[in-house]
């Protein structure tokens, strides 16, 4: 369920290069006008929003054009952080996965990764592309998650799931997915920033400094945070990585 900004070439669902070429882009920007028009784009009524995410994966029938979040590459922000903090068999898992390139990036790190979303489609298309992929891909909604998950992984990678969310069901997502890093482990918060108190216009809704730090209501501690840019013909698109860790009271 990621939204914008790997700013690397990637494979379609085909296993092709995907070079954004202007053919690619029109595709894509027809899509995005057809898929705002799908019930539940533009509301918060958490059944129809998650009922629109599952329409945009399977009327994209196999072309990530369509999917207007699909990067296919992990985002540049994780693989840095990954290149610092190998998993060394550690366990993770990815929130919201999408088309897997992120979950993928995790596997390859050396993490024993968990990844899932709530479109069915989109975890048949993700198989598809990773045959023999070392991930546990799973179909779940995130507002019910296995009770077995809570406290269980070493990291927690969110991409951009929140801004994709509006209220109530934004802030339950932050609730749910801290509820989910072990003792000692820690969470990745990777979305689309504004400044505390500023409007947002249109979709997908930056977060603001004030919903990120409420981990820290749910027992994590914030280690670090990073903004920065990411390019985008014409514009550049602001956003933060935050760091957040459990203490460990074993």
């Amino acid at each position: 369920m990621s939204d914008g900004g790997g700013g690397r070439q990637g494979m379609d669902g085909r296993g092709k290069s995907v070079h954004y070429d202007p053919d690619f882009m029109a595709r894509r920007n027809s899509a995005r006008a057809r898929l705002d028009r799908l019930k539940g784009a533009d509301t918060p009524n958490p059944e129809d929003r998650f009922d629109w995410f599952r329409s945009v994966y399977k009327s994209a029938q196999r072309d990530p054009a369509v999917v207007p979040w699909a990067d296919l590459a992990p985002k540049d922000a994780l693989v840095q952080w990954l290149s610092a903090h190998p998993g060394r068999g550690k366990s993770a898992i990815d929130i919201g996965c999408g088309l897997g390139d992120n979950a993928e990036a995790l596997s390859e790190a050396g993490y024993r990764t968990t990844a899932f979303d709530l479109s069915e489609e989109a975890i048949l298309w993700t198989r598809e592309r990773f045959p023999e992929s070392a991930v546990s891909y799973r179909v779940e909604d995130l507002t019910q998650l296995p009770v077995e998950w809570a406290q269980s992984f070493d990291l927690v990678h969110e991409c951009y799931t929140v801004q994709a969310l509006m209220e109530p069901i934004r802030t339950l997502a932050i609730e749910v997915t801290a509820g989910l890093v072990a003792p000692g482990g820690i969470l990745l918060f990777l979305n689309r920033c504004r400044p505390e108190g500023s409007k947002a216009e249109g979709r997908p809704i930056p977060a603001l400094p004030s919903e990120w730090r409420r981990y820290q209501d749910f027992g994590l501690e914030l280690v670090e945070e990073t903004f920065f840019d990411v390019e985008r013909p014409g514009r550049s698109i602001p956003h933060v990585l935050a760091e957040f860790k459990r203490p460990d009271v074993r």
